[in-house]
């Protein structure tokens, strides 16, 4: 079954899913500034947009755009900024 999530105030909402792919989600962000944290490793792919990332243990943002992945760690905190709002796709490993 389907399950909707919704952080920020309504501002980052997402649906998630589970498959023969593993656990994901697929959501979207309204423009802004966020922090998460993480319970498992995390493949993040921008499916549209871009998202401006300061990952954990690092000192410079990488702007990541269409098609591009970033991964964070498992109990991790990371950053992001965005200037448009953005969709991604979350793998959960």
């Amino acid at each position: 079954m389907l399950k909707t999530n919704s952080y920020f105030d309504g501002k980052v909402m997402s649906i998630a899913l589970e498959n023969a792919e593993g656990k994901s989600t697929v959501g979207v962000m309204e423009a802004g500034e966020y922090t998460f944290g993480t319970s498992t490793v995390e493949y993040m792919t921008v499916i549209s947009g871009a998202m401006n990332v300061l990952l954990p243990g690092e000192s410079e943002w990488r702007i990541y755009t269409k098609g591009e992945t970033f991964v964070v760690a498992k109990d991790a905190k990371f950053q992001l900024q965005l200037a448009e709002q953005s969709a991604y796709h979350c793998l959960y490993v």
